[in-house]
């Protein structure tokens, strides 16, 4: 006789479980910009492109970073849903103000290019991580991930990965070649947590 296995039922997280998860993910993606700041280097995605920004303009990270986010929301009340695009706005809004405070709370000094590129890559992509499997994003290139993860079957990590890859070698117009290639690590640290991690069908919970 042969038994027939039942899959198990997806279980939706309960609003605290998904407030405490945006917390968490944003506490570990701020701390993981500040590594990547504190060493004048780059990351992928609109957090990339706030960093370019902030180094050329001198303009607040944060608020780049918010201004920069604001055309996704469209994609993501079309494509994702209400409940996906107020949790992705309030993360978005909580990073940049965390990382306009951080400075008083916490201060990285000279680090190796090398470890802040793959510490802060790894924290990010934990807090990526956290965040995705909670039906949230940090925006930008983090929606177009998640969409076409949904849509296609495409896994989120390597498309994040592609992007963000392609968004750090364009900053060779403006950054030196050494930390652009310490960013490349940094954001290939960050992506291989998502594409180990964030498969289609490997997470349950909605």
């Amino acid at each position: 006789m042969t038994e027939t296995l039942t899959p198990p039922r997806s279980l939706a997280h309960s609003r605290t479980e998904d407030l405490v998860a945006i917390l968490t993910g944003v506490a570990l993606v701020s701390v993981g910009v500040a590594f990547i700041g504190s060493a004048g280097l780059l990351t992928g995605g609109m957090t990339g492109l706030a960093f370019v920004l902030h180094y050329a303009t001198g303009w607040s990270f944060g608020l780049l970073f918010f201004l920069l986010n604001l055309p996704f929301y469209w994609l993501a009340l079309r494509r994702m849903g209400l409940a996906f695009t107020l949790k992705t706005f309030g993360a978005v809004a909580l990073l940049s103000l965390l990382t306009g405070l951080q400075a008083q709370f916490v201060q990285i000094s000279h680090p190796h290019p090398l470890y802040a590129a793959i510490t802060g890559g790894l924290l990010m992509g934990i807090g990526f991580l956290v965040l995705f499997r909670h039906r949230c994003s940090l925006g930008g290139v983090g929606i177009l991930a998640l969409y076409l993860q949904e849509r296609y079957g495409w896994r989120a990590g390597k498309v994040q990965m592609a992007i963000d890859c392609a968004i750090v070698l364009a900053a060779l117009a403006t950054v030196e070649p050494l930390r652009v290639l310490w960013s490349v690590l940094g954001a290939v640290a960050l992506n291989l947590v998502l594409a180990m991690n964030h498969r289609p069908g490997r997470y349950m919970a909605a």
